[in-house]
């Protein structure tokens, strides 16, 4: 039987490039009337899983996420080789997402077009049209839309084709192990630091499926380590028995990237728009951003519904006020941790065994009050004092 041969050109209103949590959650807020369709390159939604899906219980009821896609967790042991600090999270729980799941349950509520195992070729402008070319089944065409928006990842990659960004060379790069836990305390997460992941950082969640993900991180290129031989000397040593943890037994791999960089107030660029890891939403303190691709998602897609190049602007501006400052001083914390050695993690752990909880947590949430700001803008100015003075 002989394949249908796909159109040479297609045209749409909006083309979305990305199926992940930023592209689809715009594709869910768009308004009846709206033609637009999504290319993803994987075969399906969801798979293979890019992030530890790490959340807030908080904002999966804020956002609507079904509780069943999230699995609740209240305590988290973060360890450096010399420090531990046991840290409460009742307040403010952790919430381990379900990705794939939860890709899935984003897609079923999208008004445009899904079109998977297609790939984004690149663009150009044609007037005042973006002419986008795709591939799928070995076949080539051409997409015609008012206005697209790359939701492509770190990639950058309608940006970049259109000369309007570079994708970044500063990048945290993870792997991670999943598998079948059934004695890890499925209320405990864990975070580690020093030379069991030297010039990087570990983590192990527990899962709603009653697994655990055990992975570790680098900042490229801060670090030169892979995040596979970091993985690989963790399970040669002895750091997993000393923090109560499984070894890893017929696990599956989960890999991903996320930009690493300084917030970038520009999202709009005429008729290119950006969001999620393509416009660096994720938090620079832990690198989770599921919860922001989704908020900021579903705003943005009711912004291109008004048609409208102010309505776009305001969506612009209310993400840099909500941002910008926040991810400015996450980013600074982040900047100096990745070039902390084993001995700076030891002092900054038992520093943050005198904190109350509720900061650490704001901390980690990169939700920082007037207070902490404060606080902070009065140390930077003591350590410009100390210089001044020939102080340490």
């Amino acid at each position: 039987m002989r394949k249908a041969r796909m159109p040479d050109r297609v045209e749409t209103e909006i083309l979305i490039v990305g199926g992940g949590p930023a592209g689809l959650s715009v594709a869910s807020s768009l308004p009846d009337g709206v033609s637009a369709l999504l290319v993803h390159q994987d075969r399906e939604i969801g798979v293979p899983v890019r992030t530890s899906g790490g959340c807030w219980m908080s904002d999966v009821a804020r956002l609507g996420i079904p509780t069943e896609l999230a699995h609740p967790v209240n305590h988290a042991d973060i360890y450096s080789d010399h420090e531990h600090l046991s840290l409460d999270m009742s307040s403010e729980p952790v919430g381990v997402l379900d990705v794939t799941s939860l890709y899935r349950w984003l897609a079923s509520q999208s008004k445009a077009e899904i079109r998977c195992a297609t790939k984004y070729l690149g663009s150009r402008r044609e007037g005042d049209r973006i002419v986008s070319r795709l591939r799928a089944s070995g076949q080539e065409y051409e997409v015609i839309s008012r206005t697209i928006v790359d939701a492509s990842g770190w990639h950058c990659a309608v940006l970049n084709a259109l000369g309007l960004a570079v994708p970044p060379t500063r990048r945290g790069i993870g792997i991670e192990y999943e598998f079948s836990a059934p004695t890890h305390d499925p209320d405990r997460a864990v975070l580690f630091f020093g030379a069991c992941v030297k010039t990087g950082y570990g983590w192990a969640f527990p899962t709603t499926s009653g697994s655990l993900r055990l992975g570790v991180g680098v900042i490229e290129p801060v670090s030169n380590q892979s995040p596979k031989v970091l993985v690989q000397d963790l399970l040669d040593g002895n750091a997993l028995e000393r923090m109560g943890l499984p070894h890893p037994e017929n696990f599956h791999v989960n890999a991903g990237i996320l930009p690493s960089v300084p917030y970038d107030t520009q999202l709009v660029y005429g008729n290119v728009v950006r969001v999620g890891d393509s416009a660096n939403m994720a938090t620079p303190t832990l690198g989770e951003g599921i919860r922001i691709c989704i908020e900021q998602g579903r705003a943005l897609g009711l912004a291109l519904g008004q048609r409208s190049a102010p309505a776009l602007s305001q969506w612009e501006r209310a993400v840099r006020r909500k941002l910008a400052l926040q991810y400015r001083i996450g980013f600074e914390a982040n900047r100096r941790a990745a070039a902390y050695g084993p001995d700076d993690w030891d002092r900054s752990i038992a520093r943050m065994r005198t904190l109350p909880s509720e900061d650490l947590l704001r901390f980690f949430r990169n939700d920082f009050t007037a207070k902490m700001i404060a606080h902070r803008g009065a140390q930077a100015v003591g350590r410009r004092l100390r210089k001044a003075l020939g102080g340490a």
